[in-house]
């Protein structure tokens, strides 16, 4: 297998070492070191579900200076196939990027099937969406599968429930937490960091007993799943502090699948070092630009002929170089332009809020910046507890 990210010619001093270098109240500036690179938290990860982040380049992402690209394991083991992957060289080769990189375990779309899967103690049988075939996912092959795709973070399998049916999440919990076992059991590379994932829906003491389990376990990260699946803002804010008390200080915190700019901001809040979400690429793709006041919907006819860029404030090079009515021209023309344009700043919004805030936090004043960002969004802040 010639995967590139193999430490042959890498320091391994510091592997994985996570370094809080400023704090400020539950919002810590970490440096999280990877074989490809230093990660600086909090970071915002573009999501690269089928190993390309939706009609953006590579060459787009570092312009727009990611450090992050999350790619989607399900997928990529559908199609192309993880072991086509590896034999092209691992991931980073594969499709060209050669800063760190994340993939999840394939728990959260299996999940996702609803009726097209069945689980079961040692696994997930489900019809693949592309030709209705039936395939399996376990601990151990999800973990054989990312090492063939050789991320630098990879996640540890887990079942994603409805976040209401207590029932459900209880046994959901209690078998990813037998699940996390597996996938460290499974695991054989040493240069892939694999985060263990906490569950136990809205409820605070299956939160909490998922923390205090997942943590004892020793990974060298933790991700928190099952938030953003039906619940309110406040129950999800709410699971992050209950999580976060428990989780150890000083390994990285991941909200997984969360990318709204008020998310970003209540997140750090709390003490979260890692996001990811398709959100900013999805809404390019319908016509949506997120601003740090709002969203815009670039085909409102109002815009037809308005000279100023989505937001004036705003530095990426869609803004830098294009009116309000050529996007919306590109948009009502159907040209493939308007959604490459609308993510390069789609996703230069949340990149750029993730530096303002780690800023924010050598500074000392996260609170006065986060008051003033929600207020030009128009969002209530949502009290910590």
């Amino acid at each position: 297998m010639n995967n590139d990210s193999q430490l042959s010619n890498i320091d391994q001093t510091g592997l994985f070492d996570f370094k809080i270098v400023a704090q400020d109240g539950n919002a810590r500036a970490g440096e999280f070191t990877t074989p490809h690179g230093v990660l600086q938290t909090p970071v915002f990860a573009p999501v690269g579900t089928q190993a390309t982040v939706k009609a953006i380049t590579p060459a787009q992402l570092e312009e727009l200076s990611a450090t992050l690209v999350l790619s989607n394991t399900y997928h990529l083991f559908l199609r192309p196939g993880d072991e086509r992957v590896a034999r092209m060289g691992g991931l980073h080769e594969f499709m060209q990027w050669h800063k760190p990189m994340l993939t999840d375990s394939g728990g959260f779309q299996v999940f996702s099937l609803s009726n097209m899967r069945k689980v079961d103690e040692d696994g997930v049988t489900f019809k693949s969406h592309i030709d209705g075939s039936m395939k399996r996912l376990t601990p151990e092959s999800s973990i054989q599968i990312q090492e063939n795709l050789g991320a630098d973070i990879i996640m540890a399998f887990d079942e994603c429930s409805d976040p209401n049916n207590r029932s459900y999440v209880e046994q959901a919990m209690e078998r990813t937490h037998r699940w996390a076992q597996g996938c460290l059991d499974a695991k054989k590379r040493d240069d892939q960091a694999l985060f263990g994932i906490v569950q136990g829906g809205i409820f605070d003491d299956l939160r909490e007993q998922s923390a205090r389990a997942i943590s004892a376990m020793g990974f060298p990260g933790h991700a928190i799943g099952g938030l953003s699946v039906g619940e309110t803002k406040a129950e999800m804010y709410h699971s992050i502090e209950v999580v976060n008390e428990v989780l150890p200080a000083n390994k990285p915190r991941y909200l997984m699948g969360v990318g709204t700019p008020e998310d970003l901001i209540e997140g750090v809040l709390r003490g979260i070092d890692i996001f990811d979400c398709v959100l900013p690429t999805r809404l390019a793709r319908h016509n949506s630009a997120m601003t740090m006041s709002g969203r815009l919907n670039m085909m409102n006819a109002t815009f037809a002929e308005d000279r100023r860029p989505i937001d004036e404030q705003c530095t990426c090079y869609t803004c830098r170089t294009f009116t309000r009515a050529y996007l919306r021209h590109l948009i009502v023309a159907k040209e493939m332009l308007a959604a490459t344009l609308l993510s390069i700043h789609n996703l230069h919004t949340l990149l750029q809020l993730a530096r303002d805030l780690r800023q924010a936090i050598f500074e000392g004043h996260l609170q006065a910046f986060a008051d003033e960002a929600m207020a030009k969004l128009n969002i209530p802040r949502t009290p910590e507890r």
